[in-house]
């Protein structure tokens, strides 16, 4: 038996650009997912998520990843298929997975949960997998799921701290951002990641030119903002943060709610703030001083959000026992 952990992930910059092979800014939040795992004698699939209302979903181990899966249960079921095509199990696994935070949240706990299972099945079978080699077949889990993504939060899960990416794994670049001045808002809804993907991409299909204008500008922002990071210049660093939400609201992935805690939260003396995600809630984002950090958190609160206190640039899948 092993259990192994991941954090979930922020996007801080780059949201929807990042699909399309433009670099955005990840770190690593935390609060974990845990998977534990235990190889069994018989060829069974055991899995209980009950955060996700998974619970006694048993399977043939020579079924698994096919026939009906349950939403809760597919990134397991997968990630263990994928896994065993390549390393072949003698008997059959047991895995049961806890989260520390809420999947409502929107903190990645799919491709973390991903990372957690194929890192414990390789230490399990002893199997060495290199960060890359264990990136490459989760973030193909993920595809195999989803149909689409850049990996950002499969790659922050693995790699942890805040990193600079581009889709697909191509750069990874370990940034500094352990002193940010950094406040978390819940807006209350879950978004439907995936449909608001493609949401951009329809506008894309409709309007390249104007959408692929928006894509490039995000990632000048993106360029900027590793600059700030590095020289810890906060206010200008959320000053580029307002220039990245309005082009997020350009591509239509805001919400009333986001705009209104964004709002407030500059009001009350932010030096900016935007969604993080794919948009339609889920979460939003503030960098501020800290003589304003207080009025900022009520300004949130009174906005109807929830302010989340996660520190953020943590470390990585690691093995817990």
């Amino acid at each position: 038996m092993i259990t192994v952990s991941a954090p979930g992930k922020l996007l801080l910059f780059g949201e929807h650009a990042a699909v399309y092979g433009h670099p955005c800014i990840v770190t690593a939040v935390g609060q974990r997912m845990n998977a534990t795992v235990t190889l069994l004698d018989t060829p069974e699939f055991l899995l209980d998520a009950e955060d996700v209302d998974v619970k006694g979903y048993v399977k043939k181990i020579a079924d698994v990843g096919v026939g009906v899966i349950p939403k809760g249960a597919q990134f397991v079921e997968i990630a263990l298929k994928n896994f065993s095509q390549i390393y072949p199990l003698s008997g059959g696994v047991q895995i049961v997975m806890q989260s520390a935070f809420s999947h409502q949240f929107g903190f990645g706990s799919s491709s973390a949960s991903t990372v957690c299972v194929i890192k414990a099945l390789s230490e399990l079978m002893h199997v060495s997998l290199s960060d890359k080699a264990l990136f490459d077949l989760s973030y193909k889990t993920v595809l195999d799921i989803q149909k689409t993504g850049s990996g950002f939060d499969v790659a922050v899960a693995i790699y942890g701290g805040t990193i600079g990416y581009v889709k697909g794994g191509e750069d990874i670049e370990r940034l500094d951002a352990s002193e940010l001045p950094f406040i978390i808002g819940y807006s209350g809804t879950k978004a439907d990641t995936t449909s608001l993907i493609l949401d951009v991409k329809k506008k894309y299909d409709n309007e390249p030119e104007k959408v692929g204008r928006i894509f490039t500008a995000i990632s000048d922002i993106v360029r900027d903002a590793k600059k700030e990071l590095l020289e810890k210049d906060w206010e200008r660093l959320g000053t580029l943060m307002n220039f990245n939400q309005e082009y997020l609201r350009d591509l239509g992935v805001s919400t009333e709610k986001l705009e209104a805690m964004i709002y407030t939260a500059k009001k009350a003396g932010a030096y900016g703030a935007k969604l993080s995600g794919a948009g339609g809630g889920d979460c939003m984002i503030v960098i501020a001083p800290p003589d304003k950090r207080e009025a900022v958190c009520d300004a949130i609160t009174n906005a109807g959000g929830q302010v989340i206190n996660i520190p953020i640039h943590e470390e990585g899948v690691r093995t817990e026992i």
